[in-house]
């Protein structure tokens, strides 16, 4: 597994998994409702991704197709995103695409980072070192777990 910043022919999928994974995590945390909001099934495209943006760090993983994607914004010291393909979670793409931004931010001078956890992963978060700070809603309106982790 390679984790690297995407292909523009990779898109495509990181919006199919984003969808997915929203689906199958969501399910197990939040109601139908919120689920499908959160999943945005049929109107994410490979264009909603900030690929191009020299402030944020987007990044794949990568091994016969595209496993998961995350991005860092190393000025707001922010994960804002770690998303893992269903079929592959528990297997280590999540930590490894996390370890990457988290290097990445380190390198760009970050001392700590934050983030807002869905609920179904907070006990991701927590396993890799982040602690609970508070409970939030996203800029969706969905509950989550604001975290926090110094580097």
């Amino acid at each position: 597994m390679q984790v690297r910043p995407p292909e523009s022919e990779e898109l495509a999928a990181v919006a199919e998994l984003h969808t997915a994974a929203a689906e199958a995590g969501g399910a197990r945390a939040y109601d139908a409702e919120t689920t499908a909001a959160w999943a945005k099934r049929g109107e994410r495209s490979g264009d909603d991704y900030p690929v191009d943006d020299p402030a944020s760090r987007f990044v794949v993983a990568v091994d016969a197709g595209v496993l998961g994607f995350g991005e860092v914004v190393p000025d707001e010291r922010e994960v804002r995103a770690v998303y893992v393909r269903p079929d592959r979670e528990r297997g280590g793409v999540g930590s490894a695409i996390l370890a990457h931004l988290e290097g990445y931010a380190a390198g760009a001078g970050c001392s700590e980072l934050t983030l807002q956890s869905s609920l179904n992963a907070v006990g991701f978060y927590e396993r890799a070192g982040y602690e609970r700070v508070g409970e939030g809603e996203s800029p969706g309106g969905i509950a989550v777990v604001e975290m926090r982790k110094d580097l």
